[in-house]
């Protein structure tokens, strides 16, 4: 594996891990919201 795959693999692991984020975040919110 080269360098570039490498740079696109972790910039795909970093906006799974911040779309992950926000959903998570989102979710917390309703529950705080709704009670």
């Amino acid at each position: 594996m080269d360098a570039q795959q490498r740079k696109a693999n972790v910039r795909l692991a970093l906006i799974l891990v911040s779309v992950a984020l926000v959903f998570l975040a989102g979710f917390v919110i309703k529950i705080t919201v709704l009670h």
